[in-house]
């Protein structure tokens, strides 16, 4: 129909996107109202469906703490959407001393972006899937939407120092996150209050 917004469905990857910030220093920006920032993305002719968010609750109690607030905050808007993975304990011997350190490797995640594009773009629900991250396996997925309609656009938007040539050469669009006062603009309120009346605090880390 003519005059009607493009539609747009944004799918972030959480754990590209946290080391992003985190390789600039900006431990600032953690604390984001990622519906704002996601619309801060679009132009004026396009709208936000949905904010897909893809993480893994962190196996560290703090962390963990620092991150469900997050969380907690950006789910009171209906268009943010979280789809948690898991931690699994990851082994990695030195092969100079032979002492094992332990570590956590996210799992899931990809999959779970993947069949989330797949599954909206063909029930029809967005004109433009804009994927934030930088991680060339989800090059197929979007081959695969690029062979069914060609026309269906495709954003990738790099997390900071974060970049695939790959995933730019599949893509109509790239956008390289850096602008802070897009950040700036789209910090969540120090505190926020959830329905029962708890209220939430930015974690003093992220200050």
């Amino acid at each position: 129909m003519e005059g009607r917004k493009q539609r747009v469905i944004v799918y972030v990857d959480g754990f590209n996107f946290y080391y992003g910030l985190k390789s600039k220093g900006w431990r600032n920006y953690y604390w984001l109202d990622m519906v704002k920032f996601a619309e801060g993305l679009l132009h004026p002719h396009q709208q936000l469906v949905e904010i897909c968010y893809f993480s893994a609750k962190s196996t560290d109690n703090q962390k963990s703490k620092r991150q469900d607030a997050f969380f907690q905050a950006n789910k009171l808007n209906p268009k943010f959407s979280l789809y948690l993975g898991k931690y699994l304990t990851k082994n990695i011997t030195c092969k100079y001393c032979n002492r094992v350190n332990h570590s956590f490797e996210e799992k899931e995640t990809d999959v779970r972006i993947a069949t989330a594009m797949l599954a909206d773009f063909y029930q029809k629900r967005c004109d433009i899937t804009m994927l934030v991250s930088a991680d060339s396996d989800l090059v197929p997925p979007i081959e695969y939407i690029k062979e069914i309609t060609p026309t269906h656009k495709i954003i990738t938007c790099f997390p900071p120092n974060r970049h695939s040539f790959n995933l730019r050469n599949w893509s109509n669009g790239v956008k390289t996150l850096t602008n802070r006062q897009l950040y700036e603009e789209c910090m969540l309120p120090e505190t926020v209050t959830l329905p029962d009346g708890f209220v939430l605090k930015r974690p003093d880390k992220w200050k």
